[in-house]
């Protein structure tokens, strides 16, 4: 992993850039039904999509080390856990950015999206000058919430986004959560999220 350039490390992982390299692991990712369940209906993805995508990833690493998708590795084994995501929705919103993550579902349940997402949104704060940190969900989607709630995001509204698919609990809608930088302020004073 030496040659990959590494942008933060937690206590259990570490997020570097994404290479070429990488592309099995995503396309494995992706691949998995239980994972795309709240993406695509757990649909395969074909590798032509997925290499795609992992060529949109990589442009991020030109515009700075603000925003991107990082690969996100267990420090323990150096096993895949899945990425992370810290980027503005739409090119106007670089002091709002959006975050991320889809994991590998054998990495569910040790509480790695919550260290992953809290680790960006302090860099974020710490480091770059943004106002808020957004994340959206579908409103079925638990677990996701969870984590949202855990780095000390806040419900701001229910929504119905248009999906291209038909996905299990869309027709309750979605969530945005969010986090402004006085909240997260008064959170780190506190020693809460």
């Amino acid at each position: 992993m030496s040659s990959m350039r590494v942008i933060l490390e937690t206590d259990r992982m570490v997020l570097r850039q994404f290479t070429w390299d990488d592309l099995d692991l995503v396309f494995e990712l992706d691949n998995d039904p239980e994972v795309m369940r709240y993406i695509n209906g757990g649909e395969p993805v074909e590798r032509s999509e997925v290499a795609e995508v992992l060529a949109w990833w990589l442009g991020y690493y030109e515009r700075g080390d603000a925003f991107g998708f990082w690969a996100a590795f267990d420090k323990a084994d150096d096993a895949f856990v899945g990425w992370f995501h810290f980027r503005p929705r739409r090119e106007d919103q670089q002091r709002e950015p959006e975050l991320g993550y889809r994991l590998r579902s054998a990495q569910w349940g040790r509480g790695l999206a919550t260290e992953g997402s809290q680790a960006l949104i302090d860099r974020g704060f710490e480091h770059f000058d943004i106002d808020r940190v957004v994340a959206e969900t579908l409103v079925v989607h638990i677990a996701s919430r969870r984590v949202m709630e855990k780095v000390g995001m806040h419900l701001v509204r229910t929504f119905h986004a248009e999906w291209p698919v038909r996905l299990p609990g869309d027709e309750l809608g979605d969530v945005e959560y969010a986090i402004d930088r006085d909240r997260w302020t008064s959170g780190r004073a506190s020693g809460s999220p």
